[in-house]
């Protein structure tokens, strides 16, 4: 006899307890004297916090959600791709272990591969994103009740604040006359990094957000995000994946225009 799966509103409900774990464990290590740092063989840096608050993620995960899979920053992937949680127990390790707050533990539910259930949580920034399929996209602050997000009402380029991520990174993929070619074209273009891009998005205060060299833990959470913020989620070539290594978020209706700046020879 098959078992009925979880609700959507059940997954939710553990994915902001898995929060509530990852913040515990993170904010106590954060600007810590005593924090461990090491080198990746991919030459990026990981740290205590990091490995410490996947495996609390990944033990709760195993008693909730037994039959599920996972897909993790640190620890692999492992189980089941049906219905797998993909986290990032520190996505801006590189911000936090310079003790800057941008950076957030980053958890989602895909269910054969697109994102279901997302939350972002920067408890450093006393601020945490969350949506699900069907119902809405919300923010929490410091506490306060949260208040559910919609995407900006921007139609023109012209009008639009772009967030763009790093320099290196477009010039790397070979898309540094692009990027170029749309900052000219926007109104305003910053880089301000890692998740709180997409969750500026999703709250209505920037319009575009693009970056390559991203994996599948560090955008996820915010496909459902600004899906459900009333937003457009693809990578920069359009293609509908998490799994493209770039990525293009926008409030919808500037999409087309961007993939026709960014695609155009």
């Amino acid at each position: 006899m098959t078992s009925t799966p979880p609700s959507l509103s059940d997954d939710l409900a553990l994915a902001l307890r898995l929060a509530d774990a990852a913040d515990a464990i993170s904010l106590e290590r954060f600007r810590a004297g005593n924090l461990e740092v090491s080198t990746k063989p991919d030459a990026t840096h990981v740290t205590d916090a990091d490995l410490a608050v996947e495996r609390a993620l990944r033990d709760m995960l195993a008693a909730e959600r037994p039959a599920d899979g996972i897909l993790g920053e640190e620890y692999g992937t492992a189980g089941s791709t049906e219905r797998q949680w993909i986290l990032d127990p520190i996505d801006g390790t590189a911000n936090f272990l310079r003790g800057v707050p941008n950076w957030a533990t980053l958890i989602s539910l895909a269910v054969n591969g697109v994102p279901q259930v997302g939350v972002a949580s920067a408890p450093a920034f006393g601020k945490r994103w969350w949506a699900a399929d069907g119902a809405g996209a919300w923010l929490a602050e410091n506490g306060t009740t949260p208040r559910r997000l919609q995407v900006s009402g921007v139609r023109k380029l012209e009008d639009a604040s772009l967030s763009f991520q790093s320099i290196a990174q477009w010039d790397e993929a070979g898309y540094l006359d692009q990027l170029i070619g749309l900052s000219r074209s926007v109104w305003r273009d910053r880089a301000y990094g890692d998740m709180w891009s997409y969750g500026l998005l999703a709250e209505g205060l920037l319009d575009i957000v693009a970056e390559f060299d991203v994996k599948e833990y560090d955008i996820a959470p915010f496909v459902v995000l600004i899906r459900e913020a009333g937003g457009r989620f693809s990578a920069v070539d359009g293609t509908d994946t998490i799994a493209g290594r770039s990525s293009l978020a926008t409030n919808g209706i500037l999409h087309d225009q961007v993939l026709a700046a960014l695609t155009h020879e």
